[in-house]
Parts: structure tokens; C-alpha cells; sequence
């Protein structure tokens, strides 16, 4: 697989943070896409890692006709994982204080500020509330990888494995599974339509089929 273009996720910070910023002269952006692109590319990472952050902006871009200010779904799929320790509960609420530190010093308003922390913790649930356009545009294109076709969603499984290496297998298919059943207990998985209709079904054959697989020998 291709090393992850940083050059062209340089610029796509820099234009979307130019955008979502209130015109006053704020510091040069790009050292705080620098930061950020470090942060995903960490070594404890195997999944969530620029391939996927490039992966959640592109999905965005599908679906940004669904959002309400699809530059604020760009900045908060930014700062979504950007904390990432796989033995840490934690990763989703210090992502969205980096973001509430960075953003505002970075030159974003506080209401779109507050909007990217907001939306970096419904990550947690992935479980927007009716009506909320961006909610559901950040937690389609995140979950989107569930409707990848077979062998890209066990390239998938495969990494979320190894992330979790330090766990015991019986211990890791068990709580995986468990919150594989989380998923499949929401009345949708996707808000969108577009998400709806092109991600729904497969995602949950996906789903199943690896929850067949982790409880197969328990």
C-alpha cells in the first residue's frame, strides 16, 4: 500500500481551517497539520491511522450535502482519534479537549470550536440525535469502513486486532463482539441517505459474518 500523500493532507487542512476561521490574522496553519499528522501516525496505530483519516475526509466529501457546515465535520474527523491509546477509554474526550486547545489558538470561533469538540465525543456512541445533520454525516463516514467490501473489512478486523494486541484473545473476541452487538442493536447504523442506502445492508452481512467468526470456537 502507497505511503499516506502528506502534502495533499497539508493542503486539505489548510483549507478547510481557512475556512472555518473568523478572517483575523492567526498563526500559520500548517504546523498544527503537522501536529495532527504525526499524532495519526503514531506507531501503537494500525487502524486508526492516516489511511483512515483519509478515509473519513473522503467519505465527508460524499457526503457533505447532508451537513449543515461540512468544514466543521472536517476539522472534528481531524481531531476524532488524534488521541489514540488502544488501552485508554479515554481517547474521544482527550481528542476533543486538544481540539477546544488547538482550534481556538488557531484561529476557529468559539461556536465552531465548541461545534468540533461536540462532535469528536459523539464518536463515542456514534448515535446522533434526530436532526443532527453533522452528527450524522461524521459518524457515516467514520463507521463507513463496516460496509467495505469482505476482504478490505478483514484487512479492517485484522488491524482493530492487532491495535488490541496486548489483550487476550478469548478476552478480545468476547468484548469485540460485544460491541459488534452494540452496533447491530441501533435502529440504523447510518443517518444519511446516501448511507442508509449504499452502507446499511452490507454493513451489517459484515457485521455478522465477524461476530460469527469471533464466537465461532467459544
Amino acid at each position: 500500500m502507497a505511503a499516506p500523500d502528506t502534502d495533499d493532507l497539508r493542503t486539505r487542512w489548510l483549507r478547510t481551517l481557512l475556512a472555518a476561521r473568523d478572517g483575523v490574522c492567526h498563526p500559520d496553519p500548517y504546523p498544527y497539520a503537522d501536529n495532527l499528522i504525526k499524532r495519526w501516525s503514531e506507531p501503537q496505530r494500525k487502524y486508526h491511522t492516516l489511511d483512515h483519516l483519509i478515509a473519513v475526509l473522503d467519505r465527508i466529501d460524499v457526503l457533505e450535502e447532508y451537513a449543515d457546515d461540512p468544514d466543521v465535520v472536517r476539522l472534528a474527523a481531524w481531531f476524532h482519534d488524534a488521541v489514540y491509546l488502544p488501552e485508554r477509554s479515554t481517547n474521544e474526550e482527550r481528542s476533543a479537549r486538544l481540539a477546544e486547545r488547538a482550534l481556538p489558538e488557531a484561529g476557529v470561533p468559539d461556536g465552531k470550536v465548541h461545534e468540533v469538540a461536540r462532535l469528536v465525543r459523539l464518536t463515542i456512541t456514534h448515535d446522533p440525535d434526530p436532526g443532527d445533520s453533522d452528527g450524522a454525516v461524521l459518524c457515516d463516514a467514520d463507521l463507513a469502513i463496516l460496509a467495505a467490501p469482505p476482504e478490505a473489512y478483514d484487512r479492517y478486523a485484522r488491524a482493530v486486532r492487532e491495535e488490541y494486541a496486548f489483550v487476550p484473545e478469548d478476552t478480545f473476541r468476547a468484548g469485540r463482539a460485544a460491541v459488534l452487538r452494540q452496533l447491530l442493536a441501533l435502529p440504523r447504523l447510518f443517518r444519511t441517505p446516501y448511507g442508509e442506502r449504499e452502507w446499511e445492508a452490507p454493513a451489517r452481512r459484515n457485521i455478522g459474518a465477524e461476530i460469527d467468526r469471533l464466537t465461532a470456537t467459544q
